[in-house]
């Protein structure tokens, strides 16, 4: 579990990888959340290439970081999902708040 971030042209990258539950997502968040306050980055994408398994927490990790973005004028990416992720968040009504892959 872990991510890494990459500041570019104001779009912070989030590129998460491993496991994301209740346990890893506690500090997914709070790495992006303190680097996004330091930076103020116009766009965040989350990258899901590295990710092999999520449950819940992703969507609240997706959600939240939506609501932070949102409240500063900011936009979320989802990127990089595989089908059973991306099946899963759109399930959930992510694509309705947030680009996952492309589509909205």
């Amino acid at each position: 579990m872990g991510v890494r971030l990459i500041l570019k042209n104001e779009v912070l990258t989030a590129v998460l990888s491993g496991e994301i539950d209740h346990h890893s997502a506690r500090e997914i968040r709070s790495e992006i959340d303190s680097t996004a306050t330091k930076v103020k980055p116009k766009k965040l994408a989350l990258d899901f290439s590295a990710v092999s398994f999520m449950d819940s927490s992703g969507i609240g990790l997706v959600m939240g970081r939506y609501k932070a973005m949102q409240a500063v004028g900011g936009e979320v990416y989802v990127e990089n999902t595989t089908a059973h992720i991306k099946k899963v968040m759109k399930l959930a009504g992510l694509d309705r708040i947030a680009l996952i892959d492309g589509l909205k």
